[in-house]
C-alpha cells in the first residue's frame, strides 16, 4: 500500500523503540481528535462513544508505557457507526472527518498497545489522507504541510511542547471543517 507517511519518517518509526511510536501516535490522533469529538458532540446516543474518544486520546500520552487495554478499545472502537462498511459510502463532510478521526485513533491504539510501526504509519497516513483532502476543499490551506511537520516533529522526543502543538492543530482542524459545514 502506499503510505502519504514519508519513508524516512516510517523508517524512524521502524528503528525506533516503543516509547516513539507511542508518543508518535498520540499525537496523530490529539490533532485528529477534534474533529470526532466536535462533529459527533451532541447527537444523541454517542455520549459513551465521546467518552471513549477522549480517555482513549488522553490515556495515549502514556507513551512510557503500553495500555493495558488497548485491544478491548480497538474492539469498543469499530463498533462505531464511523468505521462500519457502508454500501454507500460516506459523502457528508461531517462524516467523513469524523470517520477519518476514527480510524486514526484505531490504528493509534493498535499501534500503542503493541508498538507495532506499521499500525503508526497507519496512524499517520489516516491522519495525512484526511488533510490532504481538506486542503483540496479549503482555499488556501496548508494543514497537510502542517501535519508533514508535525508528525517529524513527533520524533523528538518532547511531549509537552508536541501537545500544545498537536492540541492547537486540532482546534484549526475543526474550524476549518465546520466551515465547510451545510448551515
Amino acid at each position: 500500500m502506499q503510505t502519504l507517511v514519508e519513508e524516512a519518517l516510517a523508517e524512524s518509526l521502524r528503528d525506533g523503540q516503543g516509547e516513539a511510536v507511542r508518543l508518535y501516535v498520540a499525537a496523530c490522533a490529539e490533532r485528529m481528535a477534534p474533529l470526532f469529538v466536535g462533529l459527533r458532540a451532541g447527537v444523541p446516543g454517542r455520549e459513551a462513544d465521546l467518552d471513549l474518544f477522549v480517555e482513549s486520546v488522553r490515556d495515549l500520552w502514556f507513551a512510557d508505557r503500553p495500555l493495558a487495554n488497548a485491544a478491548e478499545r480497538v474492539r469498543r472502537l469499530e463498533r462505531f457507526p464511523e468505521l462500519q462498511p457502508n454500501e454507500e459510502g460516506i459523502t457528508d463532510v461531517a462524516d467523513t472527518y469524523a470517520f477519518f478521526a476514527a480510524l486514526c485513533l484505531r490504528y493509534a491504539l493498535l499501534a500503542h498497545g503493541s508498538g507495532n510501526s506499521d499500525d503508526a504509519v497507519s496512524c499517520g497516513h489516516a491522519a495525512l489522507t484526511a488533510m490532504g483532502m481538506l486542503d483540496q476543499n479549503v482555499a488556501g490551506a496548508s494543514l497537510l504541510a502542517d501535519e508533514q511537520r508535525l508528525q517529524s516533529l513527533s520524533l523528538s522526543g518532547d511531549a509537552a511542547d508536541l501537545w500544545d502543538a498537536s492540541v492547537t492543530a486540532g482546534r484549526e482542524r475543526l474550524r476549518a471543517v465546520v466551515g465547510r459545514l451545510p448551515r
